[in-house]
Formats: structure tokens, C-alpha cells, sequence
């Protein structure tokens, strides 16, 4: 069974990739070329160093581009959303197997829409909140290693977070009720993060001139493409399982412990 729950779960991020993708191409591509059309004009000398003084000396050449921009947003973006959406379609799929009925007694929609609530926050929102995404020229290449670092940190103490949390919750849950047990679940979870929004360093390389607007409207499809990614997810894998469920057994399916 948890085979067919993984190959569902990875249709279903197959699906939430073509839609991600197609939010990303309205929403989200006319602010990259905005983005790259303002990097030449903005003098981003922390990013290029010595190489953007030679070229303004004519003392260089450009470098090639290896892949044309046309293939970036088109064949290589939908490349990326479908194959990061099998696998995190997939990732959810076993995610779900482990949850589904320890869970109080949610059904298979309610726990699978759930889920990828919990997913969205802890995955995007709370790392995205101290570290959120930026569009070309915002960045200095030279901190790349240093800035990817610290979102991964910041991911990593998220995710063992709500690991806590939800531990936590079934573990109160039985003395003192759900609402309870997750109210103290949640605070805890709240306090960790907040500590470690204060306590991971900033980072800020908005170049001076970048437009505040451009900013905000790349971040918010960003965080759109994610939230089409996961509505998906959540959504439709849950009606894919209930509808497994109720072929297989004709009601209710408890997965083998």
C-alpha cells in the first residue's frame, strides 16, 4: 500500500510542478527580466569586483552565456518544478503513510491537507521569513556559500521544530485533550523560531537603487509558486488516498503498523 501511496504522491507532484510552473511564467519570469535588465545599470561593483571595472575600461569581454535566458524560463523551469515536485510529491506520500491515523482521527483528506499546511510553514514560510528570496542582481556571489548555509540552518532547527511540536501534541493530546496539546505545541514551536530569527546573523545586499517594489513582487510569487505547489499537493493527494482507501476496503484504511 505504501507503494501505491508513493506513486500517487508523485503524480500528484508531477501535476503541482505544471502549475507551479505556470504561476512562476505569469507571475514570477517578468520580474527576473526586470531583475537582469537593471543588474547592468544599477553598478553593482560588490557582485563583479575588478571584472566590472575592466569592462567599463573596454579591458574585457562579457563572458558567454551557457544557457540562453529563453531556456531558462521556459524547458529549464518546467524541468525544475516537475522533477522538485515528483520528489517532494513522493516525500509527502511517505510522510502522510507515517501520520495517517496517529494523527487523532482525521481522515485521509483532513490529515493530508494538514500536513502540507504544516509543510508550507515550516519549509517556506518560517526559512523565507529570515532569509527570503531574492531576484538577480541582489546578492554578493562572494557570500553564496555563506548565505545558503545559513538558510539550511535555518530550515534544519524548522523542521526539527515542528518535529518537536508534533510529538509534543500527540504526546500531551492524551491528557489533556487536543485544542490543549496543540496550543502548547504550537507555542513551543513559535518560541524555538523565534529564537533562532534572533539569533542566526542578517543578511541584507539589496544593492542601493534596487526598486523597493520589484523586491516585494519577486518574494511574493515566489512564495506564490510554493503555495500553488503545496494547495496542490495537499489537496489532491488526499482525495487520491480517501479514494484508495475506500476501493481497498470499502471504508476507512489503517496502514500496517
Amino acid at each position: 500500500m505504501v507503494g501505491s501511496l508513493l506513486l500517487r504522491g508523485m503524480l500528484v507532484g508531477v501535476l503541482a510542478g505544471l502549475l507551479a510552473f505556470g504561476f512562476a511564467r505569469i507571475f514570477g519570469e517578468p520580474q527576473v527580466d526586470r531583475a537582469i535588465a537593471l543588474e547592468g545599470t544599477l553598478g553593482h561593483s560588490h557582485d563583479h569586483g575588478d571584472h566590472a571595472d575592466a569592462t567599463a575600461a573596454g579591458g574585457a569581454a562579457e563572458e558567454p552565456e551557457l544557457v540562453s535566458r529563453e531556456t531558462q524560463a521556459g524547458l529549464g523551469l518546467l524541468t525544475g518544478a516537475v522533477v522538485y515536485g515528483a520528489a517532494i510529491g513522493g516525500l509527502f506520500a511517505l510522510v502522510f503513510a507515517f501520520t495517517y491515523g496517529r494523527v487523532g482521527r482525521l481522515d485521509a483528506r483532513a490529515t493530508a491537507a494538514l500536513l502540507a499546511l504544516a509543510a508550507f510553514i515550516a519549509l517556506v514560510v518560517v526559512p523565507g521569513l529570515k532569509y527570503p528570496a531574492n531576484p538577480p542582481a541582489v546578492g554578493n556571489p562572494d557570500t553564496i556559500g555563506e548565505r545558503t548555509t545559513l538558510f539550511f540552518i535555518m530550515l534544519a532547527i524548522s523542521i526539527a521544530a515542528l518535529t518537536l511540536a508534533v510529538n509534543l501534541a500527540l504526546g500531551l493530546a492524551r491528557r489533556h485533550g487536543g485544542w490543549t496539546a496543540g496550543l502548547i505545541a504550537a507555542t513551543v514551536y513559535v518560541a524555538i523560531i523565534a529564537i533562532a530569527q534572533v539569533a542566526l546573523p542578517a543578511v541584507n545586499e539589496v544593492p542601493e537603487g534596487f526598486p523597493a517594489d520589484l523586491l516585494w513582487q519577486f518574494r511574493i510569487a515566489s512564495l506564490g509558486m510554493h503555495a500553488v505547489l503545496w494547495t496542490t499537493i495537499g489537496l489532491t493527494f488526499g482525495v487520491l488516498a480517501e479514494r484508495s482507501f475506500a476501493r481497498r476496503t470499502g471504508g476507512r484504511f489503517a496502514l500496517s503498523r
